[in-house]
């Protein structure tokens, strides 16, 4: 396999040659690198919960290796939904078909990438979403040299949807629901509440999860329920954060009329004229970009964070919903955007106050 002739080389950090630079300066920790070029090289993806056809986080990633494949004659393979138990014998197996690098889909897949990046140096690994990854004392610990953790600063995105809820809302009161209880969540709900009450000081945000557990961000019947309390309780914007678990929270937006902020992708088409906006994430770059890296000979490891500065996540505006947002709370929204890039506010990671 090409890799084993490239694990003695660390060449210096070169620029990522694609729309977005995800994967240039960022990583504080390792310091993997490659140095042969790999004119075919092959990608194993692993989704995460909730699989193909979420309309979001793990369709984004397949776009990303679609357009691998078909830029850069990427050899691709994807797995089947990876649940908890299973997740780890998911990327192994891609190691086992030789794959030059294994890509897994979510923040639940940071545990056995480490561990496998560690028995398998020669098989190059990235991780979307990645958290880190602790010690027996508690203590973080720098991924391996051929680990790619690939973070977003989800909170600046969510900080926009927040203010776009807190400006839109006729009730003052907005509500999220987010999927599996879990830090990567949590980055959402502390930005998107922290956005509310920068614009709306007096507004209340309810807040719901669906679980505690992976199966969260698949359980459309769930994010029904959720959202369908939270309108009925007099919330007229909801924003959502679960996965495919949303689905339902698109469902329950189209029947009261409500409105709903969608997530990772432009989600405009679950609920046609309720949906304000889409936070996005940019899977499909971070996707394209780590393989053109591999591909290039060009591979870094570490912990890798990307924001809004960098537009690796963002709000979508468009012919779509563009009307349904008045220009005076347009514009505020793009003054605290513009804010967050210059550095002038910054975002919590997280939930600073308490929510219902």
């Amino acid at each position: 396999m090409a890799a084993d002739l490239r694990r003695s080389l660390r060449p210096a950090l070169a620029p990522l040659l694609v729309a977005l630079p995800l994967l240039a300066g960022c990583g504080a920790e390792g310091d993997g690198g490659r140095s042969e070029k790999n004119d075919h090289v092959s990608v194993g993806l692993v989704l995460g919960s909730g699989g193909r056809g979420d309309r979001g986080f793990n369709d984004a990633a397949l776009a990303g290796l679609a357009a691998a494949a078909r830029d850069l004659d990427a050899d691709t393979a994807v797995s089947a939904d990876a649940s908890d138990d299973v997740r780890r014998e998911e990327l192994l197996a891609q190691v086992r078909a030789g794959r030059d690098l294994v890509i897994g889909v979510s923040f639940m897949a940071s545990e056995p990438a480490f561990a496998l990046a560690r028995e398998h140096p020669e098989v190059d690994f990235a991780v979307l979403d990645y958290t880190a990854v602790s010690d027996a004392q508690g203590r973080a610990m720098a991924p391996p040299a051929n680990l790619a953790g690939i973070t977003y600063r989800s909170e600046e995105g969510a900080f926009l949807a927040g203010a776009l809820a807190g400006l839109m809302t006729r009730t003052g009161q907005v509500g999220f629901v987010g999927g599996m209880d879990s830090p990567p969540i949590r980055q959402f709900q502390a930005g998107y509440a922290a956005g509310v009450l920068r614009v709306c000081p007096a507004c209340r945000v309810a807040v719901d999860y669906a679980g505690a557990t992976g199966a969260a961000f698949n359980d459309p019947a769930r994010g029904y329920a959720l959202a369908s309390v939270q309108y009925a309780g007099g919330v007229d914007v909801i924003f959502h954060a679960s996965g495919g678990t949303g689905i339902g929270v698109f469902r329950a937006a189209r029947e009261t009329g409500r409105w709903v902020i969608g997530v990772d992708v432009d989600q405009w088409d679950q609920a046609p004229g309720r949906v304000l906006t889409s936070i996005t994430k940019r899977l499909d770059v971070s996707v394209l970009g780590v393989v053109r890296d591999e591909a290039a000979g060009r591979f870094r490891g570490g912990v890798l964070s990307q924001g809004l500065a960098e537009e690796a996540v963002g709000w979508i505006v468009d012919a779509r919903n563009r009307p349904l947002i008045p220009d005076e709370v347009y514009n505020r929204v793009e003054t605290l955007r513009q804010a967050i890039i210059a550095g002038l506010i910054q975002v919590p990671r997280v939930p600073e106050r308490a929510t219902d």
